[in-house]
Parts: structure tokens; sequence; C-alpha cells
């Protein structure tokens, strides 16, 4: 039976691909899978966008593609990467430059279509009422603010792009796990209603999507995390899948990190909220039916993956201007760290108010106690900490006030709480974007899409 391996990639923008090179090498590797787009990635690329409109695509994917290229057309490794965030076009145009700069020749594709921001009004009148997901919440509310508005693609048209013969494809906002079972679907030619074989693709894609979190990275808790060996030759995942869809995870040899039972079901659960109806564009997996075997020597065997058809609909993340951030941070030591950040708390607030300043929302994190646990931080510590630094953001509409929010702080370092030695310095407003997850009827946005596939070098 004809069997496939693709490896993750980055899981991130501004990930490592220092491990992609061992999948290349030595992992028996046809495709890298490398998704560079978080939630909120969209907004950070928008702001490069507004800074420079040739911009708004993942940087790093030039750069990754400069030291793995020759590699990886040695051994006859393709990639499929979501790059492309709002600008897929630009982002080619900056690879095929670095390549045609080093003389190397390569078939590069994108995929476009899933920007839907020109299009809020005709969508609307169309019958769409593009809600908010949580609140229900009208987009009339936001939509003159709108930057960005894009809806997670599938695997088909990536599947598409390879079978034009593109070496690397390049996307826009898709389903992270549709970087993967795009190869898998095309080397297969499976049926896009074979929803069984497509969960088995999703579940594969799922598992590789967050580079070396498969493989031992960002796993277990208390002391077992400590198991893991050698975390810097860590390897990322790696998929070895047969055309009935069965597929074993495991990782290039003679790397670090581990594949086991625990930390595959660990990544299997990752950012899953019903794993009964775990939604794609391509597919509904229900988790509950899969077998997981370990098999030892870093190799866990994946089948019996359920499907269901997939919805009518697509989700679509969409980002608008929400303000600006104001930002203060400093630092006291012991004795009573805590308190001295507690009792500067009351001191700004105190300023704020004084002289009016139209603050809409205050965050206060008290790190080294709660920044991270919020909530959850255990009370009883707060007294025993060494240091202590206190960060304060305010959310306004003015950037006047968030530009000036943090030259409330230098005055405490005379005239506050004693020992403060942690001041970093004052910190300009940032513009803040809101995110909008709404859905949107599949029809709208796939009679839009549109792969291309051309040379470069």
């Amino acid at each position: 039976m004809k069997t496939v391996r693709v490896g993750a990639g980055l899981g991130f923008y501004g990930d490592s691909w220092r491990s992609v090179r061992a999948s290349i090498e030595r992992g028996g590797v046809k495709y890298i899978g490398s998704d560079h787009l978080a939630e909120l990635t969209l907004a950070i690329l928008q702001k490069d966008r507004q800074k420079d409109p040739s911009a708004g695509y993942a940087r790093d994917a030039v750069p990754m593609l400069a030291e793995l290229w020759p590699l990886a057309a040695r051994h006859g490794v393709k990639f499929v990467l979501n790059a492309g965030g709002l600008n897929p076009e630009g982002a080619r145009e900056a690879i095929a430059k670095a390549f045609h700069a080093k003389g190397w020749k390569a078939r590069i594709g994108v995929v476009t279509g899933d920007s839907i921001t020109s299009r809020i009004d005709e969508l609307r009148a169309a019958g769409q009422p593009l809600a908010h997901l949580d609140t229900g919440a009208d987009i009339a509310t936001v939509q003159d603010r709108l930057l960005f508005a894009n809806a997670y693609l599938g695997a088909q048209p990536i599947s598409e792009a390879l079978a034009r013969g593109a070496d690397i494809v390049l996307t826009g906002r898709v389903a992270d796990a549709a970087l993967f079972l795009g190869p898998l679907a095309y080397e297969f030619g499976w049926r896009w209603d074979d929803w069984d074989r497509l969960a088995q693709g999703l579940t594969v894609g799922h598992l590789l999507e967050c580079s070396g979190q498969a493989s031992g990275g960002n796993f277990g808790s208390a002391k077992e995390w400590e198991s893991i060996p050698d975390f810097l030759n860590l390897g990322y995942a790696i998929a070895e899948v047969s055309e009935d869809g069965a597929a074993v995870i495991t990782k290039a040899p003679g790397t670090g990190g581990r594949v086991s039972f625990d930390t595959v079901r660990q990544q299997l659960l990752y950012e899953v909220h019903n794993p009964h109806a775990y939604f794609s564009p391509d597919v509904v997996l229900d988790m509950s039916t899969l077998k997981l075997e370990d098999e030892g020597s870093d190799r866990v065997k994946v089948t019996n993956a359920g499907g269901a058809a997939r919805t009518g609909t697509l989700k679509v993340v969409a980002g608008f201007s929400d303000g600006w951030m104001g930002t203060g941070v400093i630092g006291y030591s012991w004795p009573d760290a805590y308190r001295k950040c507690e009792k500067s708390v009351e001191i700004i607030k105190g300023l704020v108010s004084e002289r009016g300043l139209a603050v809409e929302e205050t965050q206060v994190e008290y790190i080294g106690y709660n920044s991270l646990l919020g909530a959850n931080a255990d009370p009883t510590y707060r007294d025993q900490l060494n240091e202590c630094f206190l960060r304060m953001t305010i959310r306004t509409q003015d950037k006047r006030v968030a530009d000036g929010f943090g030259r409330l702080f230098p005055w405490l370092g005379l005239s506050g709480p004693p020992y403060l030695g942690g001041f970093h310095g004052i910190q300009g407003a940032k513009q803040l974007l809101g995110l909008w997850p709404t859905l949107v009827a599949r029809e709208f946005v796939e009679s839009q899409v549109q792969v291309s596939v051309e040379g470069a070098g």
C-alpha cells in the first residue's frame, strides 16, 4: 500500500525551522506543512501592512526557505505554508526574488480568495448577517473600523495547486490542518466526500500543526516534562500515512524529544472544544472513535477516525480598530514586594482619576504572582515574593492618553513605596485590534477562491 510522509514545519509566526532540517535530511518526508498563522497573527500582519502596503505576509517564510530550499530540492520535498497571511501574492514575490538572486528554480502556487474585507456590504445584502459568533452583536457596530476579514479555507485549493505542479504552496487564512490534509488528499486521490479518510487526514494535520508539541515539546505537568530527552535537538513530528488514512506519528531518527501515547493524546486534545465534533472546512471529525497504539521507538499508530459531512458555513476572523493601549511597568524588591506593587496601583489609579483621563479599561498584573495564573494564583505566596513587578495597561480611544500613561510611573521612584528597582521606561501607545469571529455561507467564499502557479528563479 502506498504511504506518504508529511512533516511538521513552524507552529506559529516566529517559530524555529531548525528542526525541519532533520525531518528533510533523514525523516523521509515528501511534504512540510508550515503553520505561520495563530488566531492573532493576522492582526500583527495588518499592522505591518499599515506601515508598508507591500507587507502583510509572514516574513519568516523567506529566510526559512532560503535556508532549507537547497536541501529540500535535493530530497524532493515540497512546502505548504499559510505564510501568505493578508498578502499571499506579496509573499510569492518576496520568495521569487530571493530565489532569483540565488539562481534557484521552483514553481510557487498561491491560493487567494479568503479575504472578504471589501465584500461586507455585498454579503449582508445577500442575507449573511456576519454577527459576532459569541455575543450575537451586529457587525454594523464595527464595520467602519474593520481592517481585515478572512475566512478559513480548506484543503481543496492546496490539493489543486499541487496537482498543477507547485513545489511551494502559499496560502492566506486556511484551517491549520488543511496544510497537511491537502497534500494527502492529492497524493491518494481521496474524494472530497470520503468523510472517514478526510477525518483521518484532518487528525494527522491536527497532530502535526504545532511543530514540536506532539513530540515532547510543551508536554506534561509537575516533573513529567523533565523526562523528555534532549530539548535542544527536539525533532518535529512526522506522519507516515497510508492510502486508507491510517497513520504512524514519529520523528526523524537521532533527534531529541519523544513520540508516545501521552505526547500524541495531549496534542490531539489541544484547542479542541468538542472532541465529538471538531469542525473544519473539509470535514467534521469525531475523535471519540480514534484508536492510538503506542508501538514504541517513537511510533504511535493512529486509526479509526470518524468523519461527518462538512457544514455549510466557514468561520471568519475579522479585525477592527479598538482604540489604544498605554502601559507602565515597575518592580519592587523584598520585603513586602507585592504590597508595594499593590500600593502603586492605588496611586496610579488616583492620578488617572485626578486628571480625568478617558480610560475605558484597566488591566493590572503582578508579574511573579498572577500574570500567568490569574485568578488561579495562590494568595498565600504573595507575601513571600523576593521581587514583584507591576504591569498596568489601559485601553482608551484617545492616543494621547495612551501615550501619556507611562509618564505617571517615574514619580514613584522617589515619592512612592521604597526600593523601586525595575522601571522599564516610558512606553508609547500601541494600537489595539479587536477580533470579530463570525460565520459565512461557504458558497460566497469558495466561488471567489483562485489558485495560480508560477515559476520562480
